[in-house]
């Protein structure tokens, strides 16, 4: 069975990928969604946040997955 890729970033994500604290990445999140024009109740994607802070998204992916 092929394993499920999930596309949406959580707190806990960004804390692994930066190093940052829960707080910081909380922060960086609402900073992204602000700068992508999200709603509250939107996520920010893999892809919006790699490009959001010049990331390789195949090198997140590699770290999350």
């Amino acid at each position: 069975m092929a394993q499920i890729k999930r596309i949406v970033l959580h707190t806990k994500d960004v804390m692994i990928i930066t190093g940052k604290s829960e707080r910081y990445s909380r922060d960086l999140i609402k900073k992204m969604k602000e700068h992508y024009l999200k709603k509250r109740h939107q996520y920010i994607t893999i892809k919006e946040f790699s490009d959001y802070l010049g990331l390789d998204n195949n090198e997140v992916e590699k770290v999350l997955f």
